[in-house]
């Protein structure tokens, strides 16, 4: 695999992972890499080194560095993710073995693993040409996807979210004078339709992005918007289907987060059916995220710089 790197190299001593616990039921763990930040041929090659065969064939069919590296990171952050998660016996990257469901979704596959006797782990990807993610729940499915804010379409935002989005959401969008406001709102109400699908393990062609309606609601007066601006720190973020406006979903949660200032990230999982207070709806979902350079250093993100909610939780 012949990826040119640059000057700065990672002294890596040591193959070993560091344990995490494993998320509770309420919680989600949100794992990131910069594919900039990771430029020392040798770390490259161990990453190589932990995907199956079949992985490694992918990886080196790629055409162009840029895409070998990218395809490289995120099998490896997803096999590294995985393995912390280390409950009864040591699960190393390499031993991991997934499956696809009926749509294509990937999934673990832990049938052999025997004494794994905790309820499932359950992950999604997601990636740009500058951040590859990982979302991580127990027994809960989730979809979780990320966008680049300096993204840009080919056509007109207006033209492009008529032929994707709700009649409800291509309104909300055209009453936007701003363009630039108008390109934001529309890649975060992108980016919760994309986790939304995914969480549903169901595919685009199954789940139509026309069919749903994203909406935040304010905390305070319970009124709905689509536009993640009006106290959207306090909003929470729902789904409606077109088939019966007034009947809301109750069975999932979102997160919309802004990271380091360059990124959208839009997290979707099921709610625990347990998970409720009497009297006040569904517990908020509690959400860690990391940045990790697997088999080199990870770091807990917080802070306003670093981490913003946009909506959600």
């Amino acid at each position: 695999m012949k990826i040119h790197c640059f000057q700065r190299n990672f002294s890596v001593s040591s193959s070993s992972l560091v344990p995490v616990q494993l998320p509770s039921q309420m919680e989600t763990h949100f794992w990131y890499i910069l594919p900039d930040e990771v430029k020392s041929a040798t770390l490259l090659n161990q990453y190589l080194e932990i995907l199956s065969p079949c992985e490694k064939e992918n990886v080196l069919r790629m055409h162009g560095d840029h895409l070998k590296k990218s395809a490289l990171l995120a099998r490896a952050l997803v096999r590294t993710t995985i393995a912390r998660y280390q409950i009864n016996s040591q699960v190393s990257p390499t031993s991991l073995k997934f499956r696809k469901n009926v749509y294509g979704k990937p999934e673990l596959d832990w049938q052999d693993h025997y004494d794994w006797n905790t309820p499932p782990l359950h992950f999604n990807i997601s990636h740009t040409s500058s951040l590859i993610a990982c979302g991580v729940t127990l027994d809960s499915p989730i979809g979780i996807d990320v966008e680049e804010k300096q993204r840009t379409t080919k056509n007109n935002i207006l033209s492009f979210a008529r032929r994707y989005f709700s009649p409800g959401e291509v309104e909300s969008l055209t009453i936007i004078s701003d363009p630039e406001i108008q390109r934001q709102e529309f890649l975060k109400l992108w980016t919760l339709k994309e986790a939304y699908v995914k969480a549903l393990g169901r595919g685009f062609s199954a789940a139509p992005f026309k069919n749903f309606t994203i909406r935040f609601r304010d905390a305070t007066n319970e009124d709905l918007h689509i536009s993640g601006n009006s106290n959207s720190k306090a909003s929470e973020i729902i789904v409606e289907f077109s088939d019966d406006q007034k009947n809301l979903t109750s069975n999932w949660q979102f997160a919309l987060l802004e990271l380091s200032g360059s990124h959208y990230a839009s997290i979707c999982k099921k709610k625990d059916d347990n998970n409720t207070v009497q009297g006040k709806g569904c517990v908020p979902m509690k959400l860690t995220v990391r940045k990790t350079i697997p088999f080199v250093e990870d770091k807990r993100i917080s802070g306003k710089d670093a981490l913003i909610l946009v909506g959600g939780l």
